[in-house]
């Protein structure tokens, strides 16, 4: 007997499309235009020049503990889905029960609701993996922080690349666990109806492309030091 409906298969392989194609064609990007990520790369060398000018540093560190603390919530929280999930697919007798007294949730078999579930708890698992690895790259540049030689050391446009690459880094980690949250809230859709999961997946990719390609956000970092070059 098929868990799946042809419907249901058909969503799947369309969130599996979005997501990959769309993670492929962000870092294709990257080669050809400037986007967000690159324009916060570019800030970000400006920033750590400035601070290798400055003798007082203290708001730099607490700048970069500030960005540790946002991806460290994100992890912590992932943990908390990840149990409340759990605990779903523990009782889903109960919860499937729950579901089907929706009136506009669809119908669905036992081990179908535990797969959609068991997707969703994959896709956690993934952003946790992103998230924590993102806390650690932070880690690692709080340390490099640290060790940051003087404005006249030899060595200092070595450093400054490794430490921007490696902020980069970091910053790349968070922004692929955030782009599985964001999936995972089109996933949620799965549970109604498959049709207006796949609805849901191509809004997600609209908001997703927009924020990166098309912002405001974007905008204000491309001309954030535009007098400056002028």
């Amino acid at each position: 007997m098929n868990v799946f409906t042809l419907a249901d298969w058909l969503s799947l392989f369309w969130l599996i499309a979005c997501w990959g194609g769309y993670t492929h064609f962000s870092a294709s990007q990257k080669r050809q235009r400037k986007t967000l990520s690159q324009n916060l790369a570019s800030v970000r060398a400006r920033w750590l020049q400035e601070m290798i000018n400055r003798d007082m540093r203290i708001a730099d560190a607490t700048a970069l503990g500030i960005l540790q603390r946002t991806v460290t919530f994100f992890a912590s929280t992932t943990i908390f889905i990840l149990a409340g999930l759990l605990a779903v697919l523990g009782a889903s007798d109960q919860a499937l029960k729950l579901a089907h007294a929706i009136p506009f949730v669809a119908e669905h078999s036992q081990a179908s609701w535990e797969l959609k579930i068991l997707l969703m708890v994959f896709i956690f698992i993934y952003a946790f993996f992103k998230f924590s690895w993102s806390v650690r790259q932070y880690n690692f540049a709080l340390v490099m922080f640290g060790a940051a030689p003087d404005r006249n050391s030899s060595n200092l446009d070595v450093f400054m690349q490794n430490f921007n690459e490696l902020l980069t880094s970091a910053n790349n980690s968070f922004n692929y666990g955030l782009r599985a949250y964001t999936f995972s809230m089109a996933t949620i859709a799965w549970f109604i109806h498959p049709y207006l999961f796949m609805a849901a997946t191509a809004w997600v990719l609209a908001i997703l492309y927009r924020r990166e390609f098309k912002s405001r956000t974007l905008a204000a970092l491309k001309s954030a030091f535009d007098t400056d070059s002028a």
